[in-house]
Parts: structure tokens; C-alpha cells; sequence
């Protein structure tokens, strides 16, 4: 794991562990959320296994740019009705796939609160949606995109030029 990238681990985790939140479920969200969510599963402890979400059904722009074609199942090990969550992603942008995971959150029934925690912060946001723990703040222009990369179990991030466009 690179340098920055650890230490981003390590600061999201010191701020979920100093937390007062009693007994929460801790929920990753596919791909690069998951991730992140396995490692602070590991390194805080977490005694009931981890959920995991696939928001693909739930996203905004499903009609315009279709099904993802690595859909995974998503799986809650328990029921979430009265649960405190902490919900996990790797990047925080424009708020959309936080918005996505909520809907599907509450699909399965009505948590007692739900918490946000991101690897990473950037710039852009689009919906009013902010992270409660937060690893790491880029500041980026609309042109990069930051992308978790996984190598060998071992987390990496880039920063990519992109044609607005293709957002």
C-alpha cells in the first residue's frame, strides 16, 4: 500500500474507533468501498461480519449508461432496522453513489442512523451529502478523477485526466 494511502487507512480508522456509535454495522460499498471497508473491518475488529452493497440497480444514470457489467449481489449479514451503520466508499465526488446506497439501504428497512466514511474527499460535489469520517481531502480539478486501485491486495490510488464528457 502506498504511503499516502495508508496513512489515509489509518486516519479513517482512528476516527471510527474514537467514535460513540454503539454497535454499528459496518457496510462497504462495491468495488473500492469494500475495500476499504475489509481493512478497517480488520484493523477496529468488528465482531459481526461485514455487508457489503452493489448500488448498480439504484444508481441515476442506470438508463443512460446501463447495467455495470460486474454487478455483484450485495449481502447485509443482518437486519438493519434500529442499526447504527457506518457506510463506507472509497471516493467521496458528487454525492450520487451515496445517494444510490441510501436508496438501497432503506430497501431493506429504516436503520437508526446512518454514517459516512470515505478513504477520500474530493471536490465536485453535486447533492448535499457529507462524509462524517473522512481518511484523506484531495483537491482536484473537474478534468481528474481519483481511482482506488487494487494490486496484489495491496490499495493504490491515481489520479487520471479525463474527458468531462465521459463523466
Amino acid at each position: 500500500m502506498d504511503t499516502s494511502i495508508n496513512n489515509a487507512i489509518d486516519n479513517l480508522a482512528r476516527q471510527v474507533a474514537s467514535s460513540t456509535i454503539v454497535n454499528p454495522l459496518l457496510i462497504g460499498i462495491h468495488t473500492g468501498g469494500v475495500w476499504v471497508a475489509e481493512l478497517l473491518h480488520q484493523k477496529i475488529g468488528f465482531s459481526e461480519e461485514l455487508g457489503t452493497l452493489d448500488i448498480s440497480f439504484y444508481r441515476d444514470d442506470f438508463s443512460r449508461v446501463g447495467l455495470n457489467p460486474q454487478v455483484k449481489a450485495s449481502f447485509l449479514p443482518v437486519r438493519i432496522e434500529d442499526r447504527n451503520i457506518i457506510l463506507i466508499d472509497d471516493v467521496l465526488y458528487t454525492g450520487r453513489t451515496i445517494r444510490a446506497a441510501l436508496n438501497e439501504i432503506f430497501s431493506y428497512g429504516r436503520p437508526a442512523s446512518v454514517k459516512l466514511g470515505v478513504l477520500i474527499k474530493r471536490t465536485g460535489r453535486e447533492l448535499p451529502i457529507q462524509s462524517d469520517f473522512i481518511g484523506m481531502e484531495l483537491d482536484l480539478d473537474i478534468h481528474q478523477q481519483a481511482k482506488l486501485y487494487r494490486d496484489n491486495d495491496k490499495l493504490g490510488l491515481s489520479v487520471e485526466e479525463v474527458n468531462i464528457s465521459e463523466k
